[in-house]
């Protein structure tokens, strides 16, 4: 098959039939780039050519787009934070809004010794904790989720990423201590209340990990009352606790926060200006 001008500006009219076109043609994008053709060279009008397998390929590949399923569980990987994670049905799809909340941390800790340690509680793909171990690679890093196959994946992407972390399977829900006394915690918990899926894509809905995403309405702060709670006994002084929250629960998860005792509590906004991080620091 040749793959030429013609053949491209048709895939992203394709596309564009499932989704607005600006994203339609970041997704054509990354298609072609898995295919190992360049966009630049098919724009100017030297056609590359697919063999059966990567036309087949590109047929189930749009097969899929058409029904929803996200490009990133497609393709098997996405990209986080300047690093290539892998991802699939087990983990959920990395966002801009936590890349800020790992570079928040980062900036706020150059200082980071040896000694000190980072938890990430939820961890999924692995992608906040191997961020910040390659940031911080003096340091020791742990992570935990309630999924055996999420921590499968994050474990492939540790080891792709050359970094060493000790994951552990827990609930923590369901757990009053953690492996020795940290100076971070951080955690993206599900924070969507089951009210708000009428607002959501299929392609999150259908694919995602319910587990990883919802919580119920009757107690949406389910998670954050139970890790501040965790972290408060587990932090050492002067450790810090870093969330990713639901736009709306700024105010709530603050006074959770307060009543516990962390000091210096401030909720942060995203880039789109959405009360997104919340932050304290345990003295004493």
């Amino acid at each position: 098959m040749t793959f030429s001008t013609e053949t491209y500006r048709q895939l992203i009219n394709d596309i564009k039939l499932i989704y607005p076109g600006r994203e339609a043609e970041a997704i054509a994008e990354l298609l072609v780039e898995h295919l190992g053709i360049e966009k630049t060279k098919i724009l100017a009008g030297s056609p590359g050519g697919l063999n059966t397998d990567q036309s087949q390929w590109l047929d189930n590949a749009l097969l899929r787009l058409k029904n929803h399923e996200p490009i990133q569980y497609i393709l098997g990987t996405t990209s986080f934070y300047g690093l290539e994670f892998i991802v699939n049905a087990h983990v959920l799809i990395p966002r801009q809004e936590t890349e800020e909340l790992v570079d928040l941390i980062i900036k706020e800790n150059s200082e980071l010794s040896e000694s000190q340690k980072i938890l990430d509680i939820g961890c999924g793909s692995g992608c906040i904790a191997i961020s910040l171990k390659k940031a911080f690679p003096q340091t020791s890093v742990n992570a935990c989720d309630i999924s055996p196959k999420a921590l499968e994946v994050a474990k492939s992407n540790a080891k792709k990423h050359h970094v060493e972390i000790n994951f552990y399977e827990k609930d923590v829900l369901h757990i009053a201590s953690i492996p020795g006394n940290c100076d971070i915690i951080v955690s993206n918990p599900p924070y969507v209340a089951e009210s708000e899926k009428e607002k959501m894509q299929p392609n999150v809905l259908q694919y995602e990990p319910s587990q990883a995403l919802f919580v119920s309405n009757q107690d949406p702060l389910v998670f954050y009352t139970a890790i501040i709670e965790l972290a408060f006994r587990n932090l050492n002084p002067g450790g810090k606790i870093y969330f990713e929250i639901n736009e709306t629960k700024g105010h709530d998860v603050e006074i959770l926060m307060n009543a516990v005792g962390f000091n210096k509590v401030r909720i942060i906004q995203d880039l789109n200006n959405k009360d997104r991080i919340a932050t304290g620091i345990k003295y004493g």
